[in-house]
This record gives C-alpha cells, sequence and structure tokens, in this order.
C-alpha cells in the first residue's frame, strides 16, 4: 500500500527534471550567436561563397592634346574610389593580333585618373582598366573609338606621280637632309607648271611653309587629283616667303602644283608641308 505513492512521485520528479533539460539553439539563435550586447545588433558576417563587390570605371572624355607629338589625353572615373595612387591602366584594341594592349597608365586622385600617351594618327578603340582591390572584382570601362589625327611630313608616303609642262622638275629633299619627310622643291621653265601627288586618305586638312625663289610671281595650289580647279591657292611675290593652308576632307589623292604667273626664268618654289591625318 505504500509503494504506490513512492512510486508516482518518482515519475513525478523525473518529468520535471526532463521539462529543464537545455533545449538546442535554432538556426536564429545561432545566427545571433556574434551579437553585441551593447546594443543588441549582430556583426555582419558574409559566407565564404558570397561574390566580391563591383566597382564601376568610366571613360569620360578622349582627345588629341598635340597633334604635332600625337599626344592623346585620356579622363576617367573610379567609383567607388580606390586608394589614391592606384594604377589605372589605358587599354588599346590592336587589330593585327585582335587583342587588347596596354598603352600607358595614370594613378588615381579621389574617384578621377588623368592618362597622357604619345601615339601615331590611328582610329582605334579604348578602354580603362583597374585590377582587383579587395573588396572588389578587376574591372573595365566601355571601349570608346577614337579619330586620333596627327601632322606628318607631305611626303612620308613618297610620290604617286609628278608632272608638268616647260621642263617640270618636282625634287623631295632626301631623308638623310629631310628626315620629317616634308620638304621639296617645284620647279620649271617660264610660262610652265610642275605638281606632283600624293596619298591623302585618312587625312583632313593640308599646311605649308613656302618660299619663292624665282624672279617672279608664281602660284602654289592644292588640287582634288588631275581635276583642273583648285581646293585652294596662293600667290606668292618674288622671293618672298609665306603660308598656305586648307581643308581636304574627302580628297584621297592630292595634288601639289606650282604655276609661272609671270618671270623670266619660270616658277621656283621650295615647301615645307604636312598633312593632318589619322595614319
Amino acid at each position: 500500500m505504500v509503494r504506490r505513492p513512492v512510486v508516482a512521485l518518482t515519475c513525478l520528479l523525473l518529468a520535471l527534471t526532463a521539462c529543464a533539460a537545455p533545449v538546442a539553439p535554432s538556426s536564429g539563435a545561432l545566427a545571433l550567436s556574434g551579437a553585441d550586447q551593447s546594443d543588441g545588433t549582430a556583426s555582419a558576417v558574409l559566407p565564404a561563397s558570397a561574390a566580391a563587390a563591383t566597382r564601376g570605371v568610366k571613360l569620360t572624355g578622349i582627345k588629341t592634346t598635340n597633334a604635332t607629338t600625337g599626344v592623346i589625353t585620356v579622363t576617367g572615373t573610379i567609383t567607388p574610389a580606390p586608394a589614391k595612387g592606384t594604377r589605372i591602366r589605358l587599354h588599346q584594341w590592336i587589330p593585327t593580333t585582335k587583342k587588347w594592349q596596354e598603352i600607358g597608365h595614370g594613378f588615381s586622385v579621389g574617384t578621377g585618373v588623368t592618362i597622357k600617351v604619345t601615339q601615331p594618327g590611328s582610329i582605334r578603340d579604348y578602354r580603362l582598366n583597374v585590377y582587383a582591390q579587395a573588396p572588389y572584382l578587376a574591372a573595365t570601362s566601355k571601349p570608346i573609338t577614337f579619330k586620333h589625327y596627327v601632322w606628318r611630313g607631305l611626303f612620308k608616303r613618297g610620290v604617286l606621280a609628278s608632272g608638268g609642262k616647260a621642263n617640270p622638275q618636282f625634287t623631295v629633299i632626301p631623308p638623310s637632309e629631310g628626315p620629317r619627310r616634308s620638304e621639296a622643291d617645284l620647279l620649271a621653265d617660264k610660262g610652265g607648271y610642275v605638281w606632283g601627288e600624293v596619298d591623302s586618305t585618312g587625312c583632313r586638312h593640308f599646311k605649308s611653309w613656302l618660299g619663292n625663289l624665282t624672279d617672279g610671281t608664281a602660284r602654289l595650289s592644292i588640287h582634288n587629283g588631275p581635276r583642273a580647279k583648285a581646293i585652294a591657292s596662293v600667290r606668292q611675290l618674288q622671293e618672298s616667303e609665306g603660308n598656305f593652308d586648307a581643308k581636304i576632307d574627302g580628297v584621297t589623292r592630292l595634288r601639289l602644283q606650282a604655276t609661272d604667273v609671270k618671270s623670266g626664268y619660270g616658277p621656283y618654289i621650295s615647301v615645307d608641308s604636312y598633312l593632318l591625318c589619322t595614319n
């Protein structure tokens, strides 16, 4: 008769002990295991599989800043700003190799960068690139196509043809004496004229210094190939110097001609001439 109450009491004690056992934490409780007890917030911890942050790179400007030496100036922005002095690369697409090639670089200042490089005349694609920099991935700007016009000697690619009337002589100064390939002498007898033609594909402007060495007035002119009408011309008095320039957009075969206007011996003009081209 005494055993039943004892058994009942034992069962009650076992039940109370089970209720007091620690409960396994939920996933939500585990997420707060790094909580800062002072303000009740949790530290943000990215899982190892999370992707790195991205960075924006933009090429904001590109222009020829010195057409004589061929300097190109490029500006860009990088956001968020990289560490000061981060190397930013300027790439150019090389059609022959079908690859991007680094042709210069600059160093970031805040979110900006300026890069200057010297290049021959060309029409190419350009882009900016910054390597990975924790926590950011490497980034590249969208490419921009740019026409880079540079001055070059009129005779850099040689003379296609020459001719005239009354003993014409079109003589280009050799490279040993005129390495810029821009100088020539144009001569003919009295009442005559002399001309020479060059390939001007990809060029937009012509300029020249000229000196009239004859005993009278001569005319220097440029033509669209063999067409009789001149694009532009200038009359030069006896033993005087001058300058001559003109736009030549769309002209692919430029003719330079010296013609006698009034003299005792015929035209004799020395020139130092250039084309503004992308090639």
